[in-house]
């Protein structure tokens, strides 16, 4: 896989690439999905503080995509009438994560939203415009948000979310997007799809 950058962004909306882990460092024999998902489960275990977890999961990612073909390989072409598909590579009962595959037809767009959890997103191919947002409140309008800058991510690159972290995203290029997507477990209660004409958010 092309080597990119690892992005990091949080809920005042800044965004900064962040050091990364040399692909040829990451190199190992018979990688798999189990593999990455207990040593995911160990960081989760392990590290508390969530300023320490993102860049321990974001190099677990970077890690299975450079070895595993089969990661890789594991999405459905996005049905035309929706914009995209989803394929979850991994559901346990009892299991808090989301591991999962998303395809998008280019132009396809999200709703301004946040995940209510922590996120890693890998592009495995095509591109993805990702738009930052902060809130901006205001007595009268509590969940007005304003847009903060966008970055377009390629092959290789894979962004990290704070929980509170508020985006869009818009895929571009010629040819569908495919991402790599890791979730923690979402608070419902935390979890908003953003309205800009309303200035409202609601659950999501």
């Amino acid at each position: 896989m092309v080597k990119g950058k690892d992005w990091l962004v949080n809920g005042d909306g800044e965004f900064h690439v962040c050091k990364s882990v040399r692909a040829w460092d990451l190199l190992r024999e018979d990688y798999r999905l189990y593999r990455f998902l207990t040593e995911l489960e160990d960081v989760l275990n392990g590290v508390k503080d969530e300023s320490s977890r993102l860049p321990e999961i974001r190099m677990l990612v970077r890690r299975l995509i450079v070895n595993s073909y089969w990661v890789q390989s594991q999405y459905r072409e996005p049905d035309l009438k929706t914009g995209n598909s989803v394929s979850i590579l991994y559901d346990e009962l009892g299991f808090p994560l989301t591991v999962q595959t998303v395809a998008f037809v280019p132009g396809t767009r999200s709703t301004i939203h946040n995940h209510g959890t922590w996120g890693v997103i890998a592009v495995l191919k095509g591109e993805e415009k990702n738009t930052f947002w902060r809130r901006i409140s205001s007595p009268k309008f509590v969940d007005k948000i304003a847009p903060t800058g966008e970055i377009t991510l390629s092959e290789g690159d894979i962004i990290s979310l704070t929980p509170d972290a508020i985006h869009s995203v818009e895929a571009v290029g010629e040819e569908p997007t495919v991402t790599f997507n890791v979730y923690g477990e979402t608070d419902p209660q935390k979890r908003f799809e953003f309205d800009l004409v309303t200035h409202t958010a609601r659950k999501f």
